[in-house]
Formats: structure tokens, sequence, C-alpha cells
């Protein structure tokens, strides 16, 4: 009987041990849902071993998709979002209006092109003048922002001596694909559906001319993933973990392309999968993480702040990056 019960005894140590062990001791219980919010475009690739559960994860993560700035700004300040893929330009503006966000990591390096009209000759800046350029959304965009930089170096008035215009980028493609623009500065996918035709080509990888006018590498901090910070200090340990997790699944997207293509038309169905795929080839996806990729992030927000104060009003301060 004695024998019996300590059995028992045993049995049931060693269960709360494995228990207190996997709740990372005595913290908070493990919360029900996790929710991820992540833009429509590019960057559902890098989610996509989540969402197919090709990357196991033992969290209930479920993975919202937003359409503008605007509708993740309300999501994280409703708390209605743990963590968040974003711009780093727009999660430093975010952060300045007082929303507590911190970087984990930035995982989109390249995707920023300058296209020209098939029969518009390119020799530099200097071939911009007197012609009309595109670029999406609006005054502030890292293309835009770079592209104004680089005129005003070689005596070129924006504005005044060539016709900066915006537009969506679905917008652009069409009037380029018209012959209505003579140049374009595009992310992908949308530098591939313009040249789908042969309407033009690239002229300029706006990455390496950063890294050739700045000395860093050709590379530019574009997007990463965030936490609400008061999810990171309650669940310190699931902060890590879901890290972890979006990283593994980064790497499981650049491993299997095709299946990552296949998961993203899902939520891209507009996009076709071959042009998806060709866009890949000029598009950066390399989680590093918070401590690795800060120097990179605060140079950029720096150099951004110089060249368009407007569009970053006050740089982070350290609270910004997760340690």
């Amino acid at each position: 009987m004695k024998k019996g019960v300590w059995l028992l005894i045993i049995v049931l140590l060693l269960a709360g041990s494995f228990i207190f062990w996997k709740h990372g001791g005595l913290g908070p219980e493990p919360p029900a849902q996790i929710t991820l919010i992540n833009p429509l475009g590019p960057t559902v690739i890098p989610v996509a071993g989540i969402s197919s559960q090709q990357v196991i994860s033992e969290m209930p993560i479920t993975i919202q998709y937003w359409k503008d700035t605007d509708e993740a700004v309300a999501l994280l300040a409703s708390k209605k979002a743990d963590f968040a893929v974003l711009p780093i330009s727009a999660a430093a503006n975010i952060y300045a209006r007082g929303i507590n966000i911190k970087m984990l990591g930035v995982h989109e390096w390249k995707v920023f092109y300058l296209l020209a009209a098939k029969d518009t000759p390119f020799e530099g800046w200097k071939s911009l003048v007197g012609k009309r350029v595109y670029t999406a959304h609006g005054r502030g965009q890292t293309a835009d922002v770079i592209m104004r930089a680089a005129l005003s170096k070689e005596g070129i008035e924006p504005d005044q001596d060539v016709k900066i215009l915006y537009a969506p980028p679905q917008e652009i493609v069409a009037l380029f694909k018209a012959g209505k623009v003579d140049f374009a500065a595009l992310p992908e996918p949308f530098v591939t559906l313009a040249m789908s035709d042969d309407s033009g080509r690239i002229v300029l990888d706006f990455q390496k001319y950063w890294g050739e006018s700045t000395g860093k590498p050709e590379r530019i901090p574009v997007a990463g993933l965030f936490v609400a910070g008061d999810f990171q200090e309650k669940y310190p340990r699931e902060t890590k973990e879901l890290a972890r997790i979006f990283a593994d699944s980064t790497r499981w997207s650049n491993e299997n392309v095709d299946q990552a293509l296949a998961v993203a038309a899902e939520t891209l169905p507009t996009i076709p999968q071959p042009v998806m795929k060709k866009a890949l080839s000029r598009i950066e996806f390399e989680f590093i993480d918070s401590s690795k990729s800060r120097p990179e992030v605060e140079f950029y927000l720096q150099k951004m702040k110089e060249l368009y104060p407007q569009g970053t009003p006050k740089l982070p301060d350290k609270g910004f990056y997760s340690s």
C-alpha cells in the first residue's frame, strides 16, 4: 500500500514539474490566443510557414491581415493585436504616438526599384529632368525620400525640374503599361507586374544606391516584427517563442518557395503565382533579431529624419528596441 502511495506521489511530482517547466515557472497562464497582424503584400510569404502549420507551434497563433497602417494602428491601440509586422518607418511613428510597441527584429530588406519606360533613356538621375516620375502612396515613403535626396545631391530640384506624382501602386502599374509614365519608383511585386508585357525595365536598385551613397550594406530595413509592450512584459517566454517561430517561418518560406507561394496565393489571389515567384528574386527576406539589426535601423531612421523631417518627426528612444 505504502509503495503504491509513494509511486503516485512521484508521478504527481513529475507531472507538476513538467507543467511548471512548460509554463515558465510561476508566471501567468499562457494566453488563450495570440494575434499576429500582417500587411497584405509580399510579407504574406514569410508567415506562410505559420499559416500553413508547416512550422510547428504549441502556441495558438491567429494571423490577421491589414490593408493600411491606420488599420494596424487601430488594432494595436485597442490591444487587439499582440504582434505586428510593420514598415520600420511606420512603426517608429506609431511608437512616437505613445503606442507601446517593441521591435523584435527586421525581416524584409530589399524591395524598391526605379523603372523606366521602354523607350525612355536612363543615364543617371539627370535623365529624370523634365520627366514624370510616379511613386507609390505618398510623400515620405522610403523610395520617395531616397529619390528626392539623390536628385538634390545632383543639383536637381524635385517638383520643379522633375514632376513627382503619387498614386496607389496598382494604378501606377496600369499607367506605366499604358505608356503614360516615364519613370516609376515601385516596390515588388508591382515592379514585376509593370514589366510583365515588356513595358519597361529596371534602371536602378534603390538598395544598391543606398549602400553606395551611405557606405552601409546594400539593403534597407524595410519591415520587421513588433510586439505589444504589455504583452512582452506579461509573457516574455511566449514573446521569445513567437520570434523564434517567425524566424523559422521566414526560413521555411525561403527554402520552400513553391509551397510558400501556394499558401500565399490564398491570401493574395489577385497577384498570379508566376509574377510573385519572379518578384521574389528581387526581394530579400531574412529575420535578423533586434540586437543585431538595431544599428542599421537607427541609421536608417536618422537618415530618413535628416532627409524628410516631416516623415519622422521624432526618433524612437531605446524603449523601441526589444532587449
